[in-house]
């Protein structure tokens, strides 16, 4: 399952400023597209263990920490590098995916209170979208934002309470556009779960972890979804969180590791891990380290292109 203080956003606020940076101080993204980014790749590293069920990581460029979820255990912890991890907030709503709009406000998608949040600069949890046409939502999963503050969200019933039924005869992608309208996007998904925006933000992809397979939509100016395309046919089993590197390769957590795509969907290769894979995203002060959550434990490997947080 998956959900990411900064998208897999600041990733939008910082998504801005490190395309900029990549481009000043980094081959242009053509340049970077014909290089191997598993090339030269570091050893899967634990940094640490003894989790129930690990997901949603994302990076804050200002604190220099990464944030995850433990979803089991209702809490968001902090990793302050190398290896301090402290509790950040309990309870959450058993949050899964983590993201930052553009003002670095973390965006939190909340299995328990069915519902996406935002966290202001005092510390207080809002709602940013809890039901659609008066019925509530099944289990916001993943979130991701754009530099405009368009937030993008899937709700599969992963994380649906005990006890509690559904509303929503459908699992849909939604969108929140910059002034906190919510709208419906796509139905047609199985478990539509991990989402990631490229680089220049116009293509948003989606995997379905039921079908394994993996989808694109473009863009509109408006934040609205063009018809999607089948990016990845199957994932070989699984699909969960998704991570994009500057240079637009796509990271996808699978049954059967980290899987890595060139931007038209042909395979790079595979980052193998210990335990299964839920979620990744790309952190450190250059951003060549890919964090990656699995079942129990975190883990990071050093790249040598840097990603979007």
């Amino acid at each position: 399952m998956t959900m990411r203080i900064l998208t897999r956003s600041a990733r939008a606020a910082v998504a801005g400023v490190a395309v900029a940076i990549a481009a000043c101080a980094a081959p242009s993204q053509p340049a970077q597209a014909a290089l191997d980014p598993l090339a030269g790749r570091g050893p899967v590293e634990k940094v640490g263990g003894g989790f129930t069920f690990t997901e949603g990581p994302v990076w804050i460029p200002s604190k220099g920490v990464l944030l995850f979820t433990d979803v089991g255990a209702d809490t968001i912890h902090q990793l302050q590098p190398p290896a301090t991890i402290t509790v950040f907030r309990t309870p959450t709503g058993r949050a899964n995916g983590l993201g930052l709009d553009p003002q670095a406000r973390l965006i939190a998608s909340e299995g328990d209170n069915r519902r996406v949040s935002r966290t202001l600069g005092d510390g207080t949890v809002v709602t940013v979208a809890d039901r659609w046409q008066g019925k509530r939502l099944n289990s916001p999963n993943d979130n991701i934002t754009r530099s405009d503050g368009t937030i993008f969200f899937t709700d599969p019933p992963y994380g649906l309470p005990p006890g509690q039924r559904r509303e929503l005869d459908f699992q849909g992608v939604f969108r929140v556009d910059p002034a906190g309208t919510l709208h419906l996007e796509s139905t047609d998904f199985n478990r539509p779960n991990g989402v990631a925006l490229s680089p220049d933000e116009k293509t948003l992809y989606i995997d379905d972890t039921a079908d394994g397979v993996v989808r694109k939509f473009p863009v509109r100016s408006d934040g609205s979804l063009g018809p999607p395309t089948i990016f990845v046919p199957s994932t070989g089993g699984g699909g969960d969180g998704i991570a994009i590197d500057d240079a637009g390769n796509v990271y996808v957590a699978t049954d059967g590791g980290v899987k890595v795509y060139r931007p038209n969907g042909a395979p790079w290769g595979t980052i193998a891990v210990p335990e299964v894979p839920s979620n990744c995203t790309f952190g450190g002060a250059d951003r060549k380290t890919l964090y990656i959550t699995a079942k129990t434990s975190l883990y990071r490997v050093a790249l040598e292109l840097p990603g979007l947080p």
